[in-house]
């Protein structure tokens, strides 16, 4: 299963992003699942060690179902608004909250690839950042983060939305850094599992 999760509070042209990616991997035979801010309760990190003390989270909200969500995953995409630069503070508290699910299980997520989706209102308003952002997630809890490759997607897919829906629609750009992205994410999960496979 491929998880999309979204960092939007609201359901706009980020979730409408997301959807696209999903339904790239979904005609490719994947089965998929999403998970938004905009419809869940999460709340802060308060880097309590609650976690490191009991194997689960202070809070009980949401993030139980993104754990479950996580943990059943063969791949994940994470995609945010650009918010002051980088991303969501929405995706900021979920990528934080994931320490519960890693001090229960610390293999949660290695080994799965990961891509970024960036979605921001100016033309370079902070995508390119917010995508190293992501992607320092994927890297820290030994993941395997995936771009587009050169000319054009370089730290995964960007978009220009002008702060509309239709100018996510509109940005041609932005579709083609996402078709390399979902193409190229879509090669390294059949291959990780190849790889998990011969374990």
């Amino acid at each position: 299963m491929i998880v999309g999760v979204s960092g939007s509070p609201r359901k706009g042209a980020t979730h409408h992003v997301l959807s696209l990616a999903l339904k790239m991997l979904e005609e490719r035979g994947f089965e998929i699942a999403i998970f938004s801010a905009h419809d869940s309760r999460i709340e802060l990190c308060r880097h309590c060690d609650f976690c490191r003390k009991s194997k689960r989270c202070v809070h009980e909200d949401d993030m139980i179902k993104l754990y479950e969500l996580l943990e059943a995953s063969k791949g994940v995409i994470l995609a945010t608004p650009v918010h002051n630069g980088g991303v969501s503070a929405h995706m900021k508290a979920m990528l934080e909250r994931t320490r519960a699910l890693l001090f229960r299980n610390p293999e949660a997520l290695a080994g799965k690839p990961g891509m970024g989706i960036a979605v921001g209102g100016d033309r370079n308003g902070g995508q390119d950042l917010a995508l190293l952002e992501i992607n320092a997630f994927f890297t820290m809890n030994r993941m395997i983060p995936v771009s587009g490759g050169s000319f054009g997607a370089n730290l995964g897919a960007a978009f220009w939305s002008r702060d509309t829906l239709e100018g996510v629609r509109n940005d041609g750009e932005g579709m083609r850094s996402l078709e390399m992205t979902v193409k190229r994410f879509a090669e390294w999960v059949e291959k990780s599992e190849r790889i998990r496979k011969s374990f």
